[in-house]
């Protein structure tokens, strides 16, 4: 009887330890599967509140303090061309370069702009430029642009670790500086810092953008179709304001790390408000970064391009053209847009903005090498700045110290008598 009870306990202490080992691997399992799915967390980022007790940074560049830029450059139908001449003369082996043709675009096209970056040699030695083989329908001003901006910073973040600044250009972007003087201004920069146009100052945008309900057939058709309007209308929101810029930005990599990871949800929230929301690329960045503390503090009140409008204005910017060239100079601003493809402007600027008198080939800078222009990769630390360098430093040291002085950061411009429309 006795050895009976002792056989008891003895398998009753087995049970218990057994149950105490498997909760012990369980959470070492969950906490390590926890610890896989979280955001990478670089020291740019470190201000925001984490559950670790220690952040640990990682390690600086060694080769140099140089930036370095993460591209988006987008196309339609008919943008095979443009895409192709803005993609080389944006080129520079320390960049990461995402490009993409929308759904509306021929296949022919698509597979014409794959197969010559697949065999440029350049391209697939450095391994730099990625295509977006599976393209997205996207329609201009509507939810599908931003879906496919968020797609491609996706996409950049798990190519690279390795860069600082993101940056959206359309076919139709020209440079006006070369990659060198981009990255000669921007290397005494601080990093977390977003060119962004943006104002709260809504006007006629209250009643015509932010209270109408719309669907987009994009987000669920093959083909473009108009947009379809749902009542009843909405009242503005009173959880965040709007904000509400231009569509083509430069994003720190702090930025778009918070907007695709989205750790407290508010990228997300937006997201789905913006949806159903006309012109959404040019709210949806805007209001998440101006609704951040952290964010609305690193905001630059300016998207870096030259932009010519019709009085009164139109939907799209007019097409720039040679009598633009003196005032496109003397902005000092870095890209421009819009230019029609292969326009005599563009040949003006290759020649006396980037030193480009490569037909096809790229824009000549320090790490250039070899016989033939730009054949050969030599040191991708080594920059060759150009008078466009003291144009855009003079534009941008302005705009940061308005900045710094907190002018034009994403100030609160309406009051709540605007709740009225």
């Amino acid at each position: 009887m006795v050895y009976v009870n002792m056989e008891k306990k003895w398998v009753l202490s087995f049970v218990i330890t057994s149950l105490v080992c498997v909760f012990i691997l369980a959470t070492s399992f969950n906490m390590g599967l926890m610890s896989s799915l979280r955001p990478p967390i670089k020291e740019t980022i470190s201000h925001f509140d984490t559950n670790d007790s220690k952040v640990v940074p990682e390690k600086p560049r060694e080769d140099d303090k140089l930036p370095r830029f993460a591209y988006l450059v987008s196309g339609s139908k008919g943008d095979l061309e443009s895409l192709w001449r803005t993609l080389r003369v944006l080129y520079h082996p320390r960049n990461q370069y995402i490009v993409h043709m929308d759904l509306e675009s021929p296949v022919d096209e698509r597979l014409e702009l794959a197969s010559r970056i697949s065999n440029d040699s350049m391209y697939s030695k450095i391994g730099n430029v990625y295509m977006i083989t599976k393209a997205n329908l996207v329609t201009y001003t509507r939810p599908t642009m931003v879906a496919n901006t968020l797609h491609a910073c996706a996409i950049l973040l798990k190519r690279s670790s390795d860069w600082d600044w993101f940056i959206n250009l359309s076919a139709s972007d020209y440079p006006l500086v070369t990659q060198d003087d981009l990255l000669y201004t921007f290397s005494s920069l601080d990093r977390n810092l977003n060119f962004i146009a943006h104002t709260s100052n809504l006007g006629w945008k209250f009643a015509k953008r932010a209270m109408p309900l719309m669907i987009d057939p994009g987000l669920y058709s093959l083909n473009k179709s108009d947009i379809f309007w749902v009542r009843p209308r909405r009242s503005l929101p009173t959880a965040f304001k709007l904000f509400t810029g231009s569509a083509w930005m430069v994003l720190s990599r702090s930025f778009v790390e918070y907007i695709i990871w989205g750790w407290d949800n508010l990228p997300r929230t937006l997201l789905m408000y913006y949806t159903n929301f006309v012109s959404s690329p040019e709210f949806y960045f805007h209001t998440v970064m101006c609704n951040v503390p952290e964010f609305s503090k690193t905001t630059v009140n300016h998207d870096l391009h030259y932009i010519a409008w019709d009085k009164p204005p139109r939907q799209h910017p007019r097409l720039l053209s040679l009598r633009d060239m003196g005032p496109m100079i003397a902005s000092g601003s870095a890209f421009g847009r819009k230019f029609k493809s292969n326009d005599t402007i563009l040949d003006k600027i290759d020649k006396e903005l980037l030193m480009r008198t490569s037909e096809g080939g790229f824009t000549p800078s320090g790490w250039c090498g070899g016989k033939r222009d730009c054949s050969v990769v030599e040191d991708v630390a080594r920059i060759r700045p150009s008078s466009g360098a003291e144009r855009l430093k003079g534009l941008v040291d302005r705009l940061v110290a308005e900045a710094k002085s907190g002018k034009n950061q994403c100030e609160s411009e309406y009051h709540q008598t605007s709740f009225r429309y």
